[in-house]
């Protein structure tokens, strides 16, 4: 198992629209985000700096291969086209990214 945490903006203007998005998250993308062995996922939200927190234990074997099956499903490029315009990535992350990766630097069971 890794853990990711990653980071990104949410526009001022788009915060109630995002907590929405999430609260009734689709069940279709939920299950592609198990079925690319994705477990323990949480998005926290940081106000008033608008910073969303993303945390998930990847469970699998093939993280490239399962990020391009999620991202091939039409129903999850669906949802994206809701949440991306809401999204203000980070100008620090990583080329091709979109939400930031963070290096982990302490953990403890």
């Amino acid at each position: 198992m890794v853990r990711h945490g990653q980071l990104i903006g949410v526009g001022e203007d788009a915060v109630a629209e995002y907590k929405r998005l999430h609260v009734e998250a689709w069940p279709k993308v939920l299950e592609m985000i198990s079925a690319c062995n994705i477990r323990n996922y949480s998005i926290f939200l940081k106000e008033p700096e608008n910073l969303l927190f993303a945390y998930f234990e990847y469970v699998g074997t093939d993280f490239e291969g399962d990020m391009a099956r999620m991202a091939a499903d039409p129903v999850t490029q669906d949802w994206w086209s809701h949440c991306m315009p809401l999204q203000r990535p980070l100008e620090t992350r990583a080329a091709g990214a979109w939400w930031a990766e963070m290096e982990e630097v302490f953990h403890h069971d």
